[in-house]
């Protein structure tokens, strides 16, 4: 499946297109006829050097990768006994169209910068990093965003929600909704989230506590099988959901110690 490269900021573009741009340099300075001539393998790390800057720059599934992966310094007809001036001129030509698809891309970049920098794109991962998420949710899910999975961090956020109720609450003889039932009981709570004073109190406290034991059994529990895949959107919805779920429980009073 093609997963197009969303860029987050101007910044990062000007990145790609300063890699494009140092590719189209070396190309510019490619000696074809010497690098044949004296088989000095230039030409052949030009080339790679340009397949994996747009693998780099754009992701090993876009379409840009799929499009100019494999992308060659040649232009013409290739045949055997082919004179060497033959030769020369098909490399030349292709080091020219290679200039030219590079040129091509860093155009495609531009526009993006300038719809970003008009606000006019603003996707999930523009505005991940401005969440303000618990330090527990960000340092598991961050990179898996980034890196494309972006339901790998929302498993990865859920986990470390768990992870996070237990050595607040020192139950890590529980797990999962048995876990949050004991944790969070409005009845004899080892974490509450008021003074538990009265009935409106004591409402927010079983609350909370069903608003965990929903995101451990409809997102933790799932994603250790097959959790239903969906935009970046939603996925960020959802982390910023455990990220709000982490901020409860480090607010929380500890009322019922456990040794």
């Amino acid at each position: 499946m093609l997963e197009p490269r969303e860029f987050r900021s101007p910044e990062e573009i000007d990145a790609a297109i300063n890699k494009l741009r140092r590719r189209i340099q070396e190309l510019e300075k490619l000696d074809v006829r010497a690098a044949v001539a004296n088989d000095t393998g230039a030409d052949s790390v030009a080339v790679s050097n340009v397949r994996d800057t747009i693998r780099d720059v754009f992701g090993p599934n876009s379409p840009e990768y799929k499009e100019h992966g494999q992308i060659q310094l040649w232009i013409g007809p290739l045949y055997t006994n082919m004179p060497q001036g033959a030769i020369f001129s098909g490399m030349d030509r292709g080091r020219i169209y290679v200039i030219g698809i590079l040129n091509g891309l860093i155009g495609r970049l531009e526009e993006k910068r300038g719809d970003l920098a008009g606000g006019m794109c603003f996707s999930p991962s523009t505005y991940f990093d401005r969440l303000n998420l618990h330090p527990r949710i960000l340092e598991v899910s961050r990179d898996l965003f980034f890196d494309g999975h972006p339901w790998d961090a929302v498993f990865a956020a859920a986990k470390a929600l768990v992870n996070y109720v237990k050595e607040r609450s020192n139950r890590h003889d529980l797990d999962g909704a048995p876990l949050v039932r004991v944790v969070f009981s409005k009845n004899s709570p080892i974490l509450a989230f008021n003074d538990l004073a009265d009935s409106t109190q004591l409402d927010e406290q079983e609350g909370m506590m069903h608003l965990f034991e929903g995101a451990v059994l409809a997102i933790r529990n799932p994603g250790g099988h097959a959790f239903p895949e969906g935009s970046e959107q939603r996925a960020t919805e959802y982390i910023s959901l455990l990220s709000l779920l982490a901020y409860r429980v480090q607010e929380a009073k500890i009322k019922n110690k456990t040794s």
